[in-house]
Formats: structure tokens, sequence, C-alpha cells
């Protein structure tokens, strides 16, 4: 009975959305991982940008990705 009231495109749009939301976790927690990583930032610059990511999570991500300082991070480069 359960096949009946959960059709094919519904069973895939939950998949969809599941794995959407699962991108949208893993970019939240590389920019909280970056932010702490860096050691060009001070801690209220660290705080900031953590609350900003937690408030808002898209656009603050978006706006840590243009705005963070490229460069390495102070560890070891490595070359593939």
């Amino acid at each position: 009975m359960l096949g009946y009231d959960y059709p094919l495109l519904d069973v895939f749009l939950t998949i969809l959305m599941f794995f959407g939301l699962l991108l949208v976790a893993a970019i939240i927690a590389w920019c909280l991982f970056d932010n702490f990583r860096r050691r060009d930032q001070t801690g209220w610059a660290k705080a900031g940008w953590t609350l900003l990511i937690l408030i808002l999570p898209l656009v603050g991500c978006l706006v840590y990705a243009v705005a963070r300082p490229p460069g390495d991070l102070g560890g070891p480069m490595v070359l593939a």
C-alpha cells in the first residue's frame, strides 16, 4: 500500500532534496573549518564570520567565499 501513496517522482524529489541539504551542510562546514583555520584573522573576525555563516547560511557562505583573501593558511604546501 505504501507504493501507491508515494509515487516514484516523489521518491526522486525527496532524494534530491536530501542531497541538496547535504550539499548545503557540507558548504557550511567547509566555510566554518576554513574560517577557524586561517591565521590572518583575529578572534573577533572569526566570531563575526561564524555568526554570519550560522545566522544567514547561504548568504554568509557566499560572502565568505568571495571576501576571503587568497593565499596559504600557513601550513605545508602539497602539490598533486
